[in-house]
C-alpha cells in the first residue's frame, strides 16, 4: 500500500503536466461581487492548471457580470480591447454620498428622507448623453503622480484626480422608487458609471451612490456567453473545458478572418510576409490555419501581401 509521502512525486509530477499543456482562448466569466478582477484572474489560473491568464477590463469588486478571460497565447489580443464599449445595469441609491461613490464605501453626506419621481430622475438622466467631462471616483485605478488614486484615498491623503472627456452613448431611466433609480447604460471605455451616480446626486442636492452595478457587455462578449467560476471548474474536472470557450472566429469582429494553406501558415509563424485572399480591403486581417487555430494578426502590405504583426504561436510550439 503506498503512503501519502510516496505519492506526493507523482502528484507533483501530475501538477507538472498540467501546467505543460498550454490552453488558448477567451472565456466570459460571470464576475461574482466581492471579488476584484485580479481574484477571478488567479482562480482561473489555479482552475485552468495555465499561468498566462488575463482579463479584457477592470469591474469593481462589488459589480457584477461580464469579464472576457483572455488564456495562453490569446493574451496578445488586449490590445484590440482598450477602448472597448461596455454596457451596464444598476441601480443608483438617492439620499446620501459615500466616499467611494459606491455602496462600499462610508457616507459623506447626511442622510437624507426624499421622494423622487421617474420624470425628475429621467430628466436629469438626459443631461448626461454624448461627450461630456467627468471627474473619476477617488477611489479609482486612476493615477496620481505614477501612485493610484485608491491608494492615496486609503490613507485619507488628498485625491485630487483632473476631469477626463468620456462618452456615454445611452443612459436611460427604466423606474424609481422614492429614493432609488434602476438604470441602462452603454458608454465609451473609461467611463465611470459611480461618477454619474455621485454627479446625480450633487446636482440633485441630495447626495447618491452606485448601489448595485452589473455588466451585461463587453466588445462583443455578453452576459449570455457568461459562465460562473463553478461551471468553469465543473467543465475542467469532466473534460469539457473547450465547449465554455468563445470560437476564436468570433473575436475582434472588426477584423475580418482569411483562412491560410499550411505552406502559408509555416512562413507566417516564421514572421514572413505572404500573398492571402482577397477577402476585403481591410488593413488588417486574422488569419487562420483550418476553423480554430488563430496563428496571427496580419497587416496589408501592398495588395494581396501581407505581414503578420502579431504571430500567436501554436500550442505545440
Amino acid at each position: 500500500m503506498k503512503t501519502c509521502a510516496s505519492l506526493r512525486p507523482q502528484i507533483a509530477e501530475l501538477q507538472i503536466t498540467r501546467l505543460q499543456m498550454p490552453m488558448n482562448g477567451v472565456i466570459v466569466i460571470d464576475k461574482p461581487a466581492g471579488l476584484t478582477s485580479h481574484d477571478v484572474v488567479n482562480r482561473v489560473r489555479r482552475i485552468l492548471g495555465q499561468r498566462s491568464v488575463g482579463h479584457l477590463g477592470t469591474l469593481d469588486p462589488s459589480a457584477t457580470g461580464v469579464l472576457p478571460i483572455v488564456v495562453g497565447n490569446l493574451t496578445r489580443l488586449a490590445q484590440f480591447y482598450a477602448h472597448s464599449e461596455k454596457r451596464y445595469e444598476g441601480v443608483i441609491r438617492f439620499g446620501f454620498a459615500t466616499d467611494t461613490y459606491d455602496a462600499d464605501g462610508e457616507p459623506t453626506t447626511p442622510s437624507r428622507d426624499i421622494h423622487l419621481s421617474y420624470d425628475e430622475v429621467r430628466a436629469l438622466a438626459a443631461k448626461f448623453h454624448g461627450k461630456i467631462m467627468q471627474t473619476p471616483p477617488p477611489f479609482s485605478a486612476k493615477k496620481i503622480a505614477g501612485v493610484p488614486a485608491y491608494k492615496l484615498a486609503r490613507k485619507n491623503k488628498e485625491v485630487a484626480l483632473k476631469q477626463v472627456e468620456v462618452e456615454i452613448k445611452e443612459f436611460e431611466i427604466l423606474g424609481t422608487t422614492s429614493d432609488e433609480a434602476a438604470f441602462r447604460a452603454r458608454v465609451a471605455s473609461g467611463t465611470y458609471i459611480r461618477s454619474i451616480a455621485h454627479e446625480m446626486g450633487e446636482r440633485l442636492g441630495c447626495g447618491a451612490y452606485l448601489a448595485s452595478l452589473r455588466r451585461t457587455a463587453a466588445a462583443e462578449f455578453m452576459i449570455e456567453d457568461a459562465h460562473s467560476l463553478a461551471a468553469l471548474q465543473d467543465a475542467m474536472q469532466q473534460g469539457t473545458i473547450e465547449s465554455l470557450f468563445v470560437h476564436p472566429r468570433k473575436l475582434v469582429p472588426q477584423l475580418p478572418s482569411v483562412s491560410a494553406t499550411e505552406e502559408n501558415a509555416t512562413l507566417i509563424r516564421s514572421g514572413r510576409s505572404v500573398n492571402l485572399p482577397e477577402m476585403s480591403k481591410s488593413p488588417q486581417v486574422k488569419v487562420f490555419y483550418g476553423q480554430r487555430d488563430l496563428i496571427a494578426i496580419a497587416t496589408r502590405i501592398a495588395g494581396t501581401l501581407f505581414h503578420p504583426g502579431i504571430v500567436f504561436p501554436s500550442s505545440a510550439a
